[in-house]
């Protein structure tokens, strides 16, 4: 059975981030996630961790000036230098707080660079935080995005993220499937993270449209817990969504869901 963590960027946000460890844990969570953990020293986030017995189950690498509308610099040419050495902080960070992955944020397609030097650039980053993660015993996932909520997001699609995959040729590179962004980008959920199960680490959710709570959109997300049930898939599934409403007037998809 998966299992649920919540995503501290998008939930309890009514409360200060080192907050969001103790309404996590309340609700009924086991595990968190959130873009990046950079802000605050790693023991202090840790020893909220450990305060409430949550896992750490995911960050982002750096990710270039988010403030500014970045989403990544892994496709960047210009910008190589910068995230090599955010995988060496994301390193840091990963081996306090005990977080065994970290996921890869394409970026939206610089200006002026062909397409082969863009995806040659992207391969390359990937191959080299690929093997240094695996060194420190930490996974590395990328992520596809939509690009209706970011237009010209790099990597769009399932097709591409596993071509890419298997240019880079690394057994410790794999998937973080959001059924929000490939429910716009592709669609035909179950079966693709059914085909595709041994290539995805991560997967996270959201309703569409809206990025809400499951049982506020289109997808039929009762179906597809039981499926990923039945297919074996036994990892984290992040609540990435913005409630609704607030976070606590949005949890009882959980339970009429039986996943907490």
């Amino acid at each position: 059975m998966p299992r649920f963590c919540a995503n501290l960027s998008m939930l309890f946000t009514e409360v200060d981030f080192l907050d969001r460890f103790d309404a996590a844990a309340k609700a009924g969570f086991s595990g968190v996630e959130y873009l990046f953990p950079y802000d605050v020293e790693a023991e202090v986030i840790k020893a909220r961790l450990d305060a409430n017995k949550l896992e750490q189950v995911l960050f982002n690498l750096p990710a270039g000036d988010w403030a500014k509308g970045e989403r990544g610099i892994a496709c960047h040419p210009d910008r190589v230098e910068e995230f090599r050495a955010g995988v060496d902080k994301a390193i840091a960070y990963a081996k306090v707080l005990g977080n065994k992955q970290v996921n890869c944020l394409a970026g939206i397609r610089p200006q002026g660079y062909d397409c082969a030097t863009i995806e040659n650039t992207f391969l390359n980053n990937l191959e080299y935080a690929a093997d240094k993660l695996e060194a420190a015993g930490i996974k590395l996932v990328m992520e596809m995005i939509n690009t209706i909520d970011i237009p010209g997001f790099y990597l769009k699609n399932t097709q591409q993220a596993l071509e890419l995959r298997e240019k880079v040729g690394s057994a410790n590179l794999f998937l973080q499937y959001d059924i929000y962004h490939m429910q716009i980008m592709e669609g035909d959920l179950a079966r693709t993270m059914e085909k595709n199960l041994p290539a995805i680490n991560h997967i996270q959710l959201a309703d569409n449209p809206g990025r809400n709570e499951p049982g506020t959109g289109e997808i039929n997300y009762r179906f597809l817990f039981e499926h990923l049930d039945r297919i074996g898939y036994n990892g984290w599934i992040g609540c990435e969504y913005k409630p609704k409403t607030t976070t606590e007037a949005g949890l009882g998809w959980l339970k009429s869901h039986n996943v907490i």
